[in-house]
């Protein structure tokens, strides 16, 4: 049975920092991604992993604040978020998806399997 579990999430002031954390079992994925989903609008790519080159892509919105990175041995993909706004605020979902596809901008019928989410909240 496949499973993403993320975990990480919760409150943090304008600023500040979290690390999401995306457990992975039960298969192997070529791309790991997360994508957001804020009140009222739909669910947008933040940034993807390649789980064996470990090229990583990210949305406008977030370089040079977030970054992805992987630990294999651990089947665990991570977003460290840095100096996070409140319109980072939203339900982050980990994604994965089997086989490798060009592209750096993912969307969401691009992926597989998806975690349930958690969610992040950034105050003023």
């Amino acid at each position: 049975q496949v499973q993403l579990i993320e975990s990480g999430g919760g409150l943090v002031q304008a600023g500040g920092s979290l690390r999401l954390s995306c457990a992975a079992s039960g298969r192997t994925f070529s791309i790991m991604a997360w994508f957001r989903q804020a009140p009222g609008k739909e669910r947008e790519f933040v940034a993807a992993i390649r789980w064996t080159s470990t090229n990583t892509y990210l949305a406008d919105s977030v370089k040079g604040r977030f970054t992805i990175s992987r630990d294999s041995a651990k089947s665990t993909v991570y977003l460290q978020m840095n100096s996070l706004k409140p319109e980072d605020t939203a339900v982050y979902y980990c994604a994965a998806r089997i086989t490798n596809t060009y592209g750096s901008n993912w969307h969401t019928s691009d992926m597989d399997y998806w975690g349930k989410g958690t969610l992040v909240t950034v105050t003023i």
